[in-house]
């Protein structure tokens, strides 16, 4: 580069609007248009919970769901999702209530490390949404696209069949942690208490 003036050899690509509901909610973010899905959901929109994992269509972290149908946002255009409904795993639970297949991972062991997750439960709930009855061999199938370098899956179909159990209707979710709790000191403490557990 000479002086002050730097020429870009490639033209920029130019940006655009680009508009979906993302898990409920209608954004509209400025983005290149040759953005693929996974980039305009991570750095625009904000759902973090969509993992960059391969960049190559093969581990699954990235996966969503666009109108129900499991998608991987590394191969997709941020443009192939434009309006319609795009679902993260930020959009599967209730606020802050897990869904039950969140909560069954937890509970199962269907997540350890945690990276792949994400993955693993919008692959999940877009089975259970049209199959509430899999079979082990059809849970394995679809999850066959996403990687897990830490349960050896056992836990992992374990946590889709408890789900599929609650979606059934034959067990109870749990109910959400985050429900109101009775004050153990509706009055007050006592008295300041010392950290080895003797008052002061």
């Amino acid at each position: 580069m000479v002086g002050d003036e730097h020429i870009a050899m490639i033209p920029a690509t130019p940006n655009r609007i680009w508009k979906a509901e993302v898990n409920g909610q209608e954004y509209e973010v400025l983005a290149p248009s040759n953005s693929i899905l996974l980039d305009v959901l991570r750095d625009k929109v904000g759902t973090l919970g969509v993992k960059r994992g391969c960049d190559m269509g093969t581990c699954g972290c990235c996966a969503v769901m666009i109108d129900g149908v499991p998608r991987l946002s590394c191969l997709t255009m941020a443009s192939e999702a434009e309006g319609r409904s795009v679902t993260t795993v930020e959009g599967l639970s209730d606020g802050a209530h897990l869904a039950p297949i969140q909560q069954c991972f937890t509970e199962h062991g269907g997540s350890q490390c945690g990276f792949c997750t994400p993955g693993f439960l919008i692959t999940s709930q877009a089975l259970l949404n049209n199959n509430s009855n899999p079979t082990d061999s059809e849970v394995a199938c679809a999850i066959e696209g996403n990687l897990c370098r830490c349960t050896g899956y056992q836990q992992i179909i374990e946590s889709i069949q408890a789900a599929a159990a609650i979606h059934r209707g034959e067990v109870e979710s749990n109910p959400p942690v985050s429900d109101a709790h009775p004050d153990p000191h509706p009055s007050g403490p006592d008295g300041p208490v010392s950290p080895s557990g003797q008052e002061s």
